[in-house]
């Protein structure tokens, strides 16, 4: 008997803001620049892209060129998706 499988992906299971903020807390603690952008793509498809899109005024092509292989999000980008999603962004010592 063969074993199906398919590949594993986060976004599936980022479901709550909850799920959320753990996930990308986890990245925030110890993670490269590019791994926490690779998350915040990973987020923002678990959301969806145009809706996110359209609770951030951003457009589409500005999320996925800014959550690319090659994108550098500004604060401003990190702040609307954050809000979005029902984040808040704080730091702590």
């Amino acid at each position: 008997m063969a074993i199906e499988t398919k590949p594993w992906d986060a976004a599936d299971y980022l479901n709550t803001p909850e799920d959320i903020a753990a996930y990308l807390d986890a990245y925030l603690e110890d993670g490269t620049s590019e791994e926490i952008r690779e998350a915040l793509k990973t987020i923002a498809r678990s959301h969806g892209m145009t809706l996110l899109a359209k609770e951030t005024g951003l457009t589409r092509e500005a999320l996925y060129k800014a959550l690319g292989d090659k994108g550098n999000p500004t604060l401003d980008t990190l702040v609307r998706v954050t809000r979005a999603l029902g984040l808040r962004l704080s730091l702590a010592a």
